[in-house]
């Protein structure tokens, strides 16, 4: 059995950031994993899908033009398979701007296997190779979801994680699921001109937590596309296709579904469970959020996606970077994270930062709400995207900013 000082699992954003910390005071480190490399980031999440998302802005934004004096517009016409090899084109750019940077540190430090524990101090690895170590960070990451309903259908299944590997795209998909997933990509592919169908299970959009702002997006998302709430009831193949019975009793005929319903956590491959008592509902170790330590066991950190919350990339950096440090400390320190800040790049977009209105008033603090319309704003005018509502919490007596929800059009 060999031994190591760090054990890293995962070489995503969050691992990879652990690393850079790890080698400032150390190179008896190892990082293990097993899947493609390149980040959830740069290969098959924020970047990918804003390619996709601004070639659809941009051809959708021929529908404005005559109205701006411009015309031919209606010449226009969008190429998928083009589309989507663009796509892929500068996503390989990205991925390679991550993967180029492991170059120097990648022989001999990365082991292309996946590893599970074996005890709280001991992996091994697939092939069989057992290293114990004295700490770990776990940034294992997350793997798309599929809900029991779809089991033996995976013919019919797109994800975030495979459709910008398509070729081509069908005439008709459902997206289930309307998060920031969901809506982001969703709303690209219907403004490229696919028949879309949005399915939720409440009348919720993006995950907004303002009750009126939810109201005011869903009224308009409603407009522009095909939404239900009322979830996925039952499904069945015809003809080449899949019929799906939806909450309402409603039925639609769909060629593929995009799976937009969320992320499951890469914990049950790491054979973690047995080592642990203390969990969350989700069956996550419970951490100590200013050092990432795993409660339970102060030799392990946990970071990144596989927490379960705030699966975003500065997140995940933060995370990593923090665990890193920590993990060859001499003494541990306890950060305080970033102000929480989360955009969807949807048209309009939506956007919060700080808290949100639910926990201030589970919080019983006493604050006042700003509020401004889009709708007649100067900037929307000019864009002709008068569209959007933006409210601001500020704590009274003090007037402290405490957060912020938006709905409203990019500048």
């Amino acid at each position: 059995m060999k031994k190591i000082k760090v054990a890293i699992i995962g070489a995503g954003s969050a691992g990879l950031s652990a690393r850079r910390e790890v080698a400032k005071k150390t190179d008896d480190y190892l990082v293990f994993d097993g899947g493609t490399l390149g980040t959830t980031c740069a290969r098959v999440g924020c970047m990918p899908s804003k390619v996709l998302i601004q070639a659809a802005d941009d051809f959708y934004r021929r529908t404005k033009y005559q109205e701006q004096g411009i015309h031919g517009a209606e010449t226009l016409s969008v190429n998928i398979p083009e589309v989507m090899s663009h796509v892929r084109s500068l996503r390989d750019r990205f991925v390679r701007g991550v993967t180029g940077g492991m170059s120097e540190w990648d022989k001999g430090k990365l082991i292309r296997e996946y590893v599970e524990f074996t005890s709280t101090n001991t992996l091994k690895t697939s092939s069989g190779d057992e290293y114990e170590f004295e700490k770990v960070i776990i940034g294992a990451g997350t793997t798309p979801y599929a809900p029991k309903l779809l089991e033996g259908m995976e013919s019919y299944l797109y994800s975030s994680d495979t459709i910008f590997e398509q070729v081509d795209l069908p005439k008709n998909i459902a997206v289930l699921g309307l998060g920031v997933i969901g809506l982001e990509l969703g709303q690209a592919l219907h403004r490229l001109g696919i028949n879309v169908h949005g399915i939720a299970r409440r009348r919720s959009i993006s995950g907004i937590q303002n009750d009126e702002i939810n109201e005011y997006a869903c009224k308009h998302f409603e407009k522009v596309m095909n939404i239900n709430y009322t979830g996925l009831s039952a499904v069945e193949e015809v003809d080449g296709q899949l019929k799906l019975e939806l909450g309402d009793k409603s039925e639609i005929l769909v060629d593929k579904i995009l799976l937009a319903n969320g992320r499951k956590l890469n914990l049950e491959k790491l054979n973690l469970a047995p080592f642990l008592s203390i969990k969350d509902k989700n069956g996550v170790p419970v951490i100590d959020k200013e050092t990432f330590k795993v409660i339970e066991h102060p030799h392990m950190y946990l970071v990144g996606d596989l927490t379960g919350e705030k699966q975003i990339l500065h997140e995940a950096s933060d995370e990593g970077k923090i665990a890193g440090f920590n993990a060859v400390a001499e003494k541990i320190k306890r950060f305080k994270t970033r102000t929480p800040l989360g955009i969807t790049f949807s048209d309009p977009n939506i956007a919060f930062c700080g808290q949100h209105i639910k926990e201030l008033k589970s919080e019983n603090v006493d604050f006042a709400i700003g509020q401004v319309s889009f709708e007649g704003q100067g900037r929307s005018i000019v864009k002709l995207k008068e569209i959007g509502l933006l409210q601001i919490y500020g704590e009274k007596g003090t007037g402290k900013i405490l957060g912020a929800e938006m709905f409203g059009p990019d500048t």
